[in-house]
């Protein structure tokens, strides 16, 4: 799950994710549907949480601050609707909405790789995923 704003770090978010994914849980199918911001990926999240079509989500947008309190809003309603959406349906799901000062921090945290999100993510779908199936073997 994707958001096309601010292309340039959701796609390099989204390619570290995939890129992990498929080193670390090869025989995994990974599917990316992209919205058109970050407020838009709850809703369809909890679309496939509900029809069980994923094993986990990852949920990648990137928030740039303004000199309004718009961002910081939006970032705390995509976070608790996302965690609402995992506890209800149980099904894990990875946010990777970052919110940003300014594109310094996204650089860091979305481009290189040294604290790359989208790695991490990926890294935490598959340990979650692992948890939750020994669980519900059990």
């Amino acid at each position: 799950m994707s958001s096309q704003f601010n292309p340039q770090y959701v796609q390099a978010l989204v390619d570290h994710a995939a890129k992990e994914l498929h080193e670390l849980a090869p025989g995994w199918a990974i599917s990316i549907h992209r919205v058109p911001g970050s407020f838009e990926i709850p809703v369809v999240v909890r679309e496939l949480a509900r029809k069980k079509k994923a094993d986990a989500i990852i949920a990648c947008g990137v928030i740039m601050r303004g000199e309004t309190d718009h961002a910081k809003n939006l970032s705390r309603s995509v976070t608790d609707a996302l965690q609402r959406i995992a506890v209800d349906y149980g099904v894990p799901v990875i946010n990777v909405v970052l919110s940003f000062d300014n594109e310094d921090q996204a650089r860091e945290r979305c481009l290189e790789n040294r604290i790359n999100r989208g790695t991490e993510a990926a890294q935490a779908a598959v340990e979650i995923t692992r948890v939750m199936s020994e669980l519900r073997r059990k």
